[in-house]
């Protein structure tokens, strides 16, 4: 248990920014997940909208450090990756 004044101020701190980073982290998810479920209906258009809304939130979350930077990019490609891939050639 935390003994000085800092340490509980801390305490309390870390609670709240554990709690923030797994809501953001959250939704971080279900954003991937939302071009993944459209991607696997084959819906391109879906598919299109779903990940042009990810991408911003995708890069929000590098900047704020909930994840790596290449995290985010390689989240980025393979999911552009399977949309290229349902398009008619």
């Amino acid at each position: 248990m935390a003994n000085s004044a800092q340490a509980i101020k801390r305490t309390r701190q870390a609670k709240k920014h554990r709690q923030l980073n797994a809501s953001q982290r959250s939704s971080l998810r279900t954003s991937i997940k939302k071009v993944v479920t459209a991607i696997a209906l084959g819906n391109n258009e879906n598919a299109q909208a779903a990940y042009q809304s990810a991408v911003p939130l995708i890069d929000s979350m590098t900047n704020k450090g909930l994840i790596h930077k290449n995290k985010a990019a390689r989240h980025k490609s393979r999911l552009n990756t399977r949309i290229r891939a349902m398009q008619p050639s």
